[in-house]
């Protein structure tokens, strides 16, 4: 038989918007602009860490990171935030919310200072030391995933509660906008302080000494909006739905939520007992009875979603360099080609990524989730067959604003679409006791992607012919046909959707189904499948 909802569960249900949900969007919401901005800023010094680095004299280009230089820079982040998300998803579960959100922060923090400091003899020392911070800061960022997202749901009532999971994610796209601000002014900065020639007219002289300091200026700056946040962190009480349905302590629960919502909340000790048959753990029978098909569908999802982000963010400033958009390297100085790829990543992630999080924001709780994301991968498969097809088309110095539109639009759908809903219902339709687990697992597939299309891309969008590919890679397949791989991808994903179920409106418990008892829950589904 089902229980009844506690009081302090139903408050939260029904509860108004009010300031503490503003607070708790904010201050979840910060954690993720920082990852973003951490995780996507690399992309914008890359070309110059190449060119400080790996410079050769006499050549007719400028120095650019070896292949599996480049594939560990660009990718050892996700491998830490993979990481981060199974372990601190499982640890929030087993320790509490609040406990675990504090360690996450501290870690970003020291490790954008530490990814600025990075420091050694040679080369490959430097490199070396930066891919170890920036381990450990993905690390934390993992971290930030599934704790941010459980924090929120649990917070929330249920008429809304999707738009404020959505915005604290919706923040990330703001991350995106902000490191491509910062890397502008500190190049524009340097820039306008030690003009250089050209690397055709002096290849030497094109990177500045100061050069070296630009990158790290830009990498050490993720660090001051996680430190801003980290005492407000520290100062909210933990979620009711954890101190009450995992830590079986209601009286806690109705207290800290009284503060919270400024109404008298009965405890309600006696109402804390488990249902037979509703407490079972991850690698059970019941588990997968339940939700093995919802897991099955947030993670292949997600998976595949990011094979596709991933790759079209980091290496968007690859695809703009071979359709034109972002001239020559040999035809810029290095600090000049820092600031034309952040101008090119700002512009759209003004016109196109920004804004698709924040239609998500709008109508996720008008349209369901289900509808967003099966939309979002249709039109995504759509614009990247449309880029990929008549590729050659696009080339064309006349159709390049035609491309970067196209290109924009992608964005736009991933964001209003499948990036935003693949982070918010897994932080909706698992119980309690294994929210935080269950998000994290099905981050931790979207991240597994993101390593995919961070090192499959690299290698697969290099040219066909051999004298055209970059130095140190082998053949590729080509950015056309790179762009018709990713298409598929996104196809994939329109059809695993198909596997996620509608959480719009519902209250979490009753998605999980923590209110009901095994036998009650086998009947009621048996009678659903034989009706």
């Amino acid at each position: 038989m089902a229980k009844d909802q506690l009081q302090v569960l139903n408050a939260l249900d029904v509860a108004k918007t009010q300031l503490y949900h503003f607070t708790a969007i904010v201050i979840a919401g910060m954690g993720f602009f920082t990852d973003a901005y951490d995780l996507f800023c690399i992309s914008l010094v890359t070309k110059l860490l190449g060119r400080i680095y790996y410079h050769h004299d006499g050549e007719p280009k400028p120095g650019i990171l070896p292949p599996a230089v480049a594939a560990a820079v660009n990718g050892v982040a996700f491998c830490g935030t993979l990481s981060g998300q199974l372990f601190f998803g499982w640890l929030g579960d087993k320790m509490g919310r609040k406990k675990v959100y504090g360690m996450t922060l501290m870690l970003m923090v020291i490790c954008s200072i530490g990814s600025g400091l990075s420091f050694g003899k040679t080369a490959n020392g430097v490199v070396a030391t930066l891919c170890f911070f920036r381990f450990w800061l993905g690390f934390g960022i993992g971290g930030d995933y599934p704790l941010s997202a459980t924090i929120m749901s649990e917070y929330a009532n249920k008429k809304t509660r999707g738009a404020f999971i959505a915005a604290v994610f919706a923040m990330q796209g703001f991350g995106i906008l902000a490191g491509g601000i910062v890397a502008l002014i500190v190049a524009g900065a340097f820039k306008n302080a030690y003009p250089a020639p050209i690397y055709s007219v002096n290849g030497n002289d094109s990177t500045p000494p100061e050069a070296d300091y630009v990158w790290r200026i830009i990498l050490m700056f993720g660090a001051i909006p996680a430190l801003l946040t980290y005492y407000w962190r520290m100062k909210m009480p933990e979620t009711a739905r954890y101190t009450a349905l995992v830590a079986k302590n209601a009286t806690k629960a109705a207290s800290d939520m009284s503060k919270v919502l400024n109404v008298e909340i009965e405890a309600e000790e006696e109402k804390i007992v488990d249902v037979k048959g509703n407490n079972f753990g991850l690698f059970t029978k019941q588990f997968l009875h339940r939700h093995g098909l919802h897991l099955l569908g947030t993670t292949s999802t997600w998976f595949l979603l990011d094979i596709a982000f991933y790759s079209q963010n980091l290496f968007q400033k690859d695809i703009f360099s071979k359709i034109g958009w972002i001239p020559h390297p040999e035809t810029m100085s290095a600090l000049d080609e820092v600031f034309k790829i952040a101008r090119a990543q700002t512009l759209i992630a003004l016109c196109s990524t920004v804004p698709g999080y924040w239609f998500t924001v709008a109508f996720i709780d008008k349209m369901g989730r289900f509808v967003i994301q099966l939309m979002g991968f249709f039109f995504m498969t759509v614009f990247m067959f449309a880029l990929a097809i008549p590729y050659n088309h696009w080339t064309k110095k006349e159709n390049r604003i035609g491309f970067v539109i196209m290109y924009s639009l992608t964005f736009f759908f991933a964001n209003f679409g499948p990036n935003a809903t693949t982070f918010v219902v897994p932080a909706e339709i698992f119980p309690a006791r294994l929210r935080s687990t269950c998000h994290g697992i099905s981050a931790a597939a979207g991240k597994a992607g993101a390593i995919v299309g961070a090192f499959g891309f690299l290698y697969a969008a290099q040219s066909t012919d051999s004298s055209k590919v970059d130095a140190g890679y082998p053949t590729g397949i080509g950015v056309k046909n790179a762009l018709i791989v990713l298409g598929c991808v996104n196809l994939l994903g329109m059809l695993f959707t198909f596997l996620v179920p509608e959480s719009k409106g519902k209250s979490l418990e009753e998605m999980s189904k923590e209110n009901e008892g095994e036998e009650e829950n086998y009947g009621r589904e048996t009678k659903g499948e034989n009706a």
